[in-house]
């Protein structure tokens, strides 16, 4: 059984990226993601293998980082 990593969705590395396409939890309510701690995957972004733990900010500026989270709702969409 391999480790698992829970991290805060707010943290930017490849594993909390909307365009980062690899084996992940994400939990909504709690803003986390799990992932085992040698997990990789594919950089929609990049076409490139990319460590879930990979900090993309840090090492490739024309990174396209997203956050996972949703948005928050609009005033009008809070009045519906």
């Amino acid at each position: 059984m391999s480790k698992k990593l829970i991290v805060p969705a707010e943290v930017k590395i490849c594993a909390t990226c909307s365009y980062w396409d690899g084996e992940r939890q994400v939990d909504t309510e709690l803003r986390t993601v799990v992932v085992d701690d040698k997990c990789q995957g594919h950089c929609l972004v990049q076409d490139v293998t990319r460590c879930a733990m990979t900090d993309e900010f840090e090492f490739f500026p024309d990174c396209l980082w997203e956050h996972l989270a949703p948005d928050e709702p609009s005033d009008n969409e809070k009045a519906n």
